[in-house]
């Protein structure tokens, strides 16, 4: 019987998941993501959340699983990306309007 759910990405994004019940997987590489996906249906998973960053390695093995009734497998982003590129865009901005980026910088990055 499926009945879990599991979540695969960075440990520091989704260890606190575990907390919740949920299986997660914290991969080092593509090549130990892969084997992953390989076990879920194993491991009888029914529903696998994989962070965006491992989507397009893993297309082929994702295309395969989407064959069968279970293990399911959908995509997640996360916060950090988005606020990356707000602040590098904030600090383009106070370089142009100021010639500095003292604006944004935190008072502990030189």
């Amino acid at each position: 019987m499926f009945d879990k759910i599991a979540v695969m990405g960075d440990a520091d994004l989704i260890l606190p998941l575990k907390a919740l019940g949920l299986k997660v997987y914290t991969p080092m590489d593509i090549e130990e993501a892969r084997d992953i996906l390989k076990g879920l249906e194993k491991e009888e998973i029914a529903l696998c959340l994989v962070h965006h960053q491992f989507l397009e390695p893993l297309k082929k093995e994702i295309d395969q699983l989407e064959k069968k009734f279970c293990p399911v497998i959908a995509g997640f982003s996360d916060y950090r990306e988005v606020s990356d590129l707000l602040q590098r865009k904030m600090k383009d901005l106070s370089i142009k309007a100021t010639g500095s980026d003292s604006l944004v910088r935190g008072k502990d990055k030189k």
